[in-house]
């Protein structure tokens, strides 16, 4: 039989079959690529099936709780060392949403807004991430590339990495008490980002039951 001939014998159901797998992978494709604002379908927060309107619509809504909050204290900001202090990934930056080797990853931009305000008063900004020291300087260039005043930026030391997140973070924020500054607000997504006290209040991102980073 030639192979016009095996074109034209294969069963109707069987082009049916193909046009609608075609069909489907087209609609998972678009439907992980909702999740993800450039449109790809290899993002962490797209395969963990995570809508990335509805992310920003959630961090909108703890943001604007906690605006109120920071605008009143940053008052006080010409009179007392005040500090702010957020976690990195999918808290300040869209790490989850972006494929990793695109940089710089952008800002969350209404976590951004916030901090921006918050320093123009006055109010010192740190981050304190669960990132190895070995990226400090690539991650210290994306928050200042990403638009956010950079005060401090710890990252975890060879020893840090072997300690619980929480208890790192803890300490940290306590070495920023001790440096005189009075930490108004600990923003984060993660509950290890914001246990530990040493922080007069505490806002939590969404995170989906750990399916952010």
């Amino acid at each position: 039989m030639s192979r016009t001939s095996a074109c034209f014998s294969r069963p109707a159901s069987f082009a049916r079959s193909s046009t609608y797998g075609r069909a489907s992978a087209t609609t998972a494709a678009t439907a992980s690529a909702s999740s993800d604002p450039d449109g790809h379908v290899v993002s962490t927060a797209a395969l963990a099936g995570i809508d990335y309107g509805t992310w920003r619509r959630d961090v909108a809504a703890v943001v604007a709780e906690a605006r109120p909050y920071v605008e009143e204290r940053a008052k006080d900001a010409g009179r007392e060392k005040q500090a702010l202090v957020l976690d990195i990934d999918n808290s300040s930056l869209e790490t989850d949403f972006h494929p990793f080797w695109e940089l710089p990853t952008p800002a969350v931009a209404e976590v951004r807004a916030l901090v921006r305000d918050a320093h123009a008063r006055g109010v010192a900004v740190f981050f304190v991430t669960a990132r190895p020291g070995i990226v400090h300087g690539l991650t210290d260039w994306n928050l200042k590339k990403a638009g956010y005043p950079v005060d401090g930026l710890y990252v975890r030391s060879l020893p840090d990495l072997f300690a619980e997140v929480s208890a790192y973070k803890t300490e940290k924020r306590a070495e920023i008490e001790a440096k005189g500054y009075t930490i108004v607000a600990n923003i984060g997504n993660n509950t290890g980002d914001l246990v530990g006290g040493h922080a007069e209040r505490t806002f939590k991102l969404p995170d989906y039951g750990g399916k952010l980073s």
